[in-house]
């Protein structure tokens, strides 16, 4: 049995995912049953397409080899979250995201797409790509829910309202496709979730038009009046303020719920968390209740930089 999950931000997090990875394969006896790492998925920064949460910051291609072999060396895919819904055909050519495909064009890495633009470009431009349907769509009702599910799409990433509604969930075919967001800070049910990836997408647009003409100036919003409202009052919810949440799935949920029923396949979202929060949400969700403690001592270990990397 195989239960697999997607880890959140392979740019950002780059340390703490490589540690953790290192954990997995050197330590199995820390992990719950079957525990995979699927993929680990982001964006690089002043990555236009990016979309679900605003990516600042700049990078060289050298750091995006680095971060590409890191991972591939090991059998983990980077899945790139190009879900901004607010492309317009002239985004489609911008140099620094076809450059990443580019340069990740070996069948083993993945995008997560939203725009169907975006999509229809990637198809023709990029086939070795597997594609996966974003959360972002907002997918709410079940019988869109399997339409979307029989298009050719490797994962589709369910809406968190699924969460726990299990007369819904019994009724999705093709439940390996499934991936599940197990972590959801966002407010159960929330209205502005699809205004706020819009903005978020205008944003990350201003943002990477903003350091392509004024490069090595800060990036100022107060210099930018129509940037939209970004703000939500709940982005900053730690893995502890979220369990009390009608969409939250504990562990044991997954191995006792959703494994039996089918579904293998779960995201941990955090691409914005502190290392602090990700550290206690892996181990939440991966590690055994019982080797919590040193394997949360070998993480913070590793991650102080002593020059000696210690896994076991």
């Amino acid at each position: 049995m195989k239960v697999k999950f997607h880890l959140p931000d392979f740019a950002g997090h780059f340390k703490l995912n490589m540690i953790f990875a290192a954990m997995v394969k050197d330590c199995p006896y820390w992990m719950r049953e079957g525990v995979e790492i699927a993929s680990v998925y982001g964006a690089f920064p002043q990555s236009l397409w990016n979309g679900g949460r605003t990516n600042s910051g700049v990078c060289d291609r050298s750091f995006v080899r680095s971060v590409l072999k890191s991972f591939n060396s090991n059998g983990i895919p980077l899945r790139f979250t190009f879900t901004n819904p607010m492309l317009e055909e002239k985004h489609l050519s911008d140099p620094f995201c076809n450059s990443v495909l580019k340069m990740a064009n070996n069948g083993l890495n993945e995008v997560i797409i939203n725009s169907p633009l975006l999509e229809e470009y990637i198809r023709k431009n990029y086939p070795k790509y597997k594609l996966t349907s974003s959360t972002c769509k907002r997918i709410t009702d079940i019988e869109k829910l399997k339409e979307e599910l029989e298009k050719d799409y490797s994962i589709v990433v369910l809406d968190y309202d699924f969460n726990n509604k299990f007369d819904l969930l019994e009724q999705i075919p093709h439940k390996e496709k499934c991936e599940i967001l197990v972590n959801a800070c966002c407010e159960p049910g929330c209205k502005r979730r699809t205004e706020h990836y819009r903005n978020l997408g205008i944003q990350q647009i201003m943002y990477c038009d903003h350091i392509s003409k004024h490069p090595g100036k800060p990036f100022n919003v107060k210099d930018y009046p129509d940037m939209p409202e970004t703000d939500c009052p709940f982005a900053n919810r730690d893995i502890f303020d979220i369990k009390d949440l009608s969409t939250h799935i504990s562990p044991d949920d997954i191995w006792e719920k959703y494994v039996p029923m089918g579904f293998n396949q779960f995201k941990i979202e955090g691409r914005t968390s502190t290392n602090l929060n990700l550290i206690e949400t892996y181990l939440y969700y991966m590690v055994k209740p019982e080797c919590r403690d040193e394997a949360r001592f070998m993480l913070f270990y590793n991650l102080e930089d002593y020059g000696v990397v210690k896994i076991g």
